[in-house]
């Protein structure tokens, strides 16, 4: 683990006053990053610029960045029985992470991915779910039932749609806003789509959302076509563009487009990430839809500026002005 890791793990963070609980039912990953000049053709052998360990892991990207704003954050999912899944649950102490439902697959090995970056800040990442794959449905649905409190429930596709279904169902018992992030990219059955409120997407996941045949080229600038994708599916849709921001369709028939802030990529790994854990911390917090995309535009845009990815992560005190700019109303 780089000290980088270690010492942005250890620091104190500074709870968010009304800050409902996250919980996050996904992945956690130990990060391989090899930063490259190039990516190297196929029977190509390339020394590297440098290579860095770090923790990762879509849901554990997430929850550690809602957690980095300051709110309470559970995380459930499964880990191996190596040396990563006890720097995985020391990461998670540290930062003050429930962890009551993470548990340790024997015979396995925790979730791991394998990532490039070029100095563009580009990335080619391959994932190897481990353990995340054997998280089941009675095990999420009982983790959500079993905390005292739960404002917005978070998954993605790094775990089995069997644990999502189980998580999301009782996270509707509990009256709890959901959020899916189908990353990486596969079919997002209607069973999982009902129990959606929020629907967070990059430009290559909602082109595999869409049906080609009634996709126009330059769909990003046809704001009826995206109403009527939102519509169709009856949720509040998020499209993250990366450097151009995010749009946010509503099935009411509006339309918000957030830009991102101006800032110098340096690595671009796990922004998608931090987006969608500023935009839980939004709503456990009680701001507005277009105040929590803006919030996730400002994490993702942050993350970039950094090498990594949770180290990348900024913390409550870092982006405290913007917080205090979209505070929530105050009752009466």
């Amino acid at each position: 683990m780089t000290s980088a890791d270690t010492e942005r793990s250890s620091d104190s963070i500074a709870d968010a006053p009304n800050a409902g609980l996250v919980a996050v039912v996904g992945s956690a990953m130990m990060d391989l990053i090899t930063y490259t000049e190039r990516i190297p053709d196929e029977g190509q052998t390339l020394s590297g610029t440098s290579f860095e360990l770090g923790f990762g892991g879509k849901g554990a990207n997430q929850a550690v960045m809602a957690r980095l704003l300051g709110a309470p954050v559970a995380f459930v999912g499964r880990v191996g029985d190596d040396s990563f899944a006890d720097m995985t649950i020391t990461n998670f102490n540290r930062l003050g992470i429930n962890i009551s439902g993470v548990s340790r697959s024997s015979g396995t090995s925790t979730g791991a991915a394998a990532i490039w970056v070029t100095p563009d800040g580009s990335n080619r990442i391959i994932c190897v779910g481990g353990a995340n794959d054997r998280l089941t449905d009675t095990e999420a649905s009982e983790s959500i039932l079993s905390l005292p409190e739960v404002a917005v429930t978070v998954s993605q596709f790094e775990i089995q749609d069997a644990a999502i279904l189980g998580a999301f169902r009782a996270a509707k018992v509990r009256g709890s806003a959901t959020i899916l992030n189908p990353a990486p990219s596969r079919h997002v059955t209607a069973e999982i789509l009902q129990l959606t409120d929020w629907l967070v997407v990059n430009e290559n996941e909602f082109e595999d959302l869409t049906d080609t045949r009634q996709r126009p080229r330059d769909w990003k600038a046809d704001d009826q076509f995206i109403i009527r994708v939102s519509q169709a599916l009856g949720i509040k849709l998020v499209i993250t563009l990366g450097s151009d921001g995010a749009l946010l369709s509503k099935p009411d028939g509006t339309v918000f487009r957030v830009p991102a802030p101006a800032v110098k990529t340096i690595d671009t790994t796990g922004a998608g990430d931090a987006f969608v854990g500023g935009l839980a911390f939004g709503v456990a917090t009680g701001r507005s839809e277009l105040q929590c995309v803006e919030l996730g535009c400002y994490c993702g845009s942050r993350s970039v500026t950094q090498r990594g990815t949770q180290r990348s992560y900024p913390r409550r005190h870092e982006i405290a002005r913007f917080l205090r700019a979209s505070s929530p109303p105050t009752a009466g």
